[in-house]
């Protein structure tokens, strides 16, 4: 018996120790993953693995600024957006740590004009279960978030868009109530939060490449997004003061990294305090969610602010976090990280096609019409522009879609993957898991 426990401990801790680290065969896969993604213009930003901060994997691709010429390297920081959450939250409850707030507090000293103020509670916040309305949602959104914003302006405009359920009722995302929570540790701490961030968060974990923002930052050290059209085009950003700790903190891979890897080692909040962040309730922690990918638990945040992406994954059993950063992407992310995190854990994965399928504008011809389905409303038409063929579902935009093969079609970036049977007049679109047969009229 004794040595079958023996035993046992040793194959538990060699499958641990397997996903801790990255065979020669699996990093060369990853390598050529990456490097095909950034020949076809399919994705630019860092993608970190790393263990108690020693990194096991490490990419970087594209350019910081493709106007300039800028290429990207491990210094290149990036906007993380939402992942901001995870770090207001945790200095929202490095504040609780120091008596200088709690979570049962209400926040109508703070901001009285704030609809159900009395009601809601810093608690309420961070797991977005405040009913305070999201602000980014709004229509007119995209027309004034280039331009700074004083807090008065801010709260102004939160105030404005009412609630949307009794506060502790139920969960719905919203910036709004991160934004509040930037205002209350600023009003708590008589500082900026830039400053809040430098002396709880970066200062003791020694981070190079973090801060709040980048409009002090010098052009040839900014990174700029861009979505992808024919080329790289710039997004314009969004000004700082608009999503302070919802989305306005900028970091590298490795920082992010090494933050993550601190908070859950307790070097920042102590352990009990990182047990009620992780808790979760109506599928929310405070600024964290739980999720499960590649077969095993994890903790994470995306973020989406302007042409920037990120995700992060910590896993706590095995210590291991991954993080992606992106300031460009012509490609589904969530199939990067699927394929990157079965290359982690060993398990078999198949390098995508990447490489695009050389067809011709008389070939598109066999393929063009109107589709419809017993299966959906979707009506979706098939056109061709050049030698690439497009689809449009009806009311929303035109996808240009990559040859894959003779008569498979995909849209990287959206995951979607059209197949067609041009002497049956037939259309299948897969996404994900979800399979639709398509007529064509």
């Amino acid at each position: 018996m004794k040595q079958f426990i023996t035993f046992f401990t040793i194959l538990l801790f060699f499958n641990l120790i397997s996903a801790q680290t990255l065979s020669d065969t699996n990093r060369d896969s990853l390598d050529f993953f990456f490097k095909t993604l950034e020949e076809n213009q399919k994705f630019m930003g860092q993608v970190e693995l790393s263990r108690k901060n020693r990194t096991l994997y490490f990419y970087v691709s594209g350019f910081s600024n493709t106007e300039a010429g800028l290429k990207s390297g491990k210094e290149t920081t990036y906007r993380i957006g939402s992942i901001s959450k995870t770090i207001t939250a945790t200095l929202i409850l490095k504040a609780t740590e120091e008596g200088k707030i709690s979570l049962d507090q209400t926040i109508e000293t703070f901001f009285p004009t704030i609809k159900n103020a009395e009601k809601i509670t810093i608690t309420h916040l961070l797991t977005h279960h405040s009913g305070i309305h999201n602000f980014t949602s709004e229509k007119d959104f995209m027309q004034w978030n280039t331009s700074p914003k004083t807090e008065v302006e801010m709260i102004s405009i939160i105030s404005g868009g009412g609630s949307d359920f009794e506060p502790g009722s139920k969960a719905a995302y919203s910036n709004s109530n991160f934004v509040l929570l930037s205002y209350i540790l600023e009003k708590i701490y008589n500082e900026e939060y830039a400053d809040i961030l430098q002396k709880k968060i970066i200062s003791p974990l020694h981070l190079k490449q973090t801060q709040f923002g980048d409009k002090s930052l010098p052009e040839s050290k900014k990174t700029h997004s861009y979505t992808y059209e024919v080329k790289w085009n710039k997004v314009i950003a969004t000004h700082e003061s608009i999503p302070m700790g919802a989305g306005g903190i900028i970091m590298s891979a490795h920082d992010l990294s090494l933050f993550l890897n601190g908070l859950f080692d307790g070097k920042i909040i102590l352990k009990e305090t990182l047990k009620k962040m992780l808790e979760q309730k109506d599928g929310y922690g405070m600024g964290i969610f739980k999720t499960t990918i590649a077969g095993h638990e994890a903790y994470t945040h995306e973020g989406r602010i302007d042409g920037f992406n990120s995700v992060y994954y910590y896993f706590p059993e095995q210590q291991l976090t991954y993080v992606l950063l992106s300031n460009g992407e012509n490609y589904h992310l969530a199939n990067i990280n699927e394929l990157a995190l079965k290359a982690v854990f060993n398990q078999p994965f198949n390098l995508p096609k990447i490489n695009p399928f050389k067809v011709t504008f008389q070939e598109l011809a066999p393929y063009t019409g109107v589709y419809t389905s017993l299966e959906s409303p979707l009506i979706i038409t098939i056109s061709r522009n050049g030698n690439k063929l497009l689809a449009q579902p009806e009311g929303q935009k035109i996808f240009k879609m990559d040859a894959m093969e003779k008569n498979i079609f995909n849209h990287n970036k959206s995951g979607v993957s059209l197949e067609f049977d041009p002497s049956l007049n037939l259309m299948m679109m897969t996404q994900g898991e979800k399979t639709l047969h398509f007529s064509k009229q």
